[in-house]
């Protein structure tokens, strides 16, 4: 079960990075059609419909996807001005305390995302721009990312409780 949630994590961190390098591309290739229709003239469509709309979803997906695998490497931002100074015990229960707020949180936000994808889908909620997109679609990305959100914060608290310790990888602070 560790090896496939591990994989699960690094799976959608995986996606996200390519989201992030189709929207690298998606903007080059905009850029592009604009200095060579603008600059050299040439007989091509000085855009493309609805590249914002598309990068702005993409991004969005993108950033819901990546969360998981950053939580569990450590790369989320931690502050731990005050607990560094507790004794370990007391660093563990704050751990714990931590991250059950963070489940209910993220176990809410979650519960109240699936619901806006199936109002989406429901009404046929579409973007405004010249290509209609289907909100569901990318509002679908948000949910999967905040559900593997909700899965890793329950995983390390799980992971936290059974073994003693943080199983949370320590980020570098400066």
């Amino acid at each position: 079960m560790r090896k496939t949630l591990d994989q699960l994590y690094l799976a959608a961190g995986w996606t996200a990075a390519f989201v992030i390098l189709a929207i690298a591309i998606l903007i080059s290739v905009q850029v592009l059609l604009n200095f060579s229709t603008r600059v050299l003239g040439l007989p091509l469509p000085s855009t493309i419909p609805s590249y914002s709309d598309f990068s702005g979803f993409m991004l969005a997906s993108a950033t819901f996807l990546a969360m998981p695998y950053t939580f569990r490497s450590g790369g989320h931002i931690r502050v731990s001005l005050v607990t560094a100074r507790l004794s370990e015990r007391a660093q563990h229960v704050s751990e714990i305390i931590a991250l059950a707020m963070a489940a209910a949180l993220t176990g809410y936000a979650c519960v109240y995302i699936v619901f806006l994808v199936y109002e989406s889908v429901h009404f046929g909620d579409v973007s405004t721009g010249s290509v209609p997109i289907p909100l569901g679609i990318p509002q679908a990305f948000m949910a999967v990312g905040m559900g593997l959100l909700f899965v890793a914060i329950l995983d390390s608290l799980v992971q936290t409780i059974m073994t003693g310790t943080s199983v949370i990888a320590q980020g570098k602070e400066t």
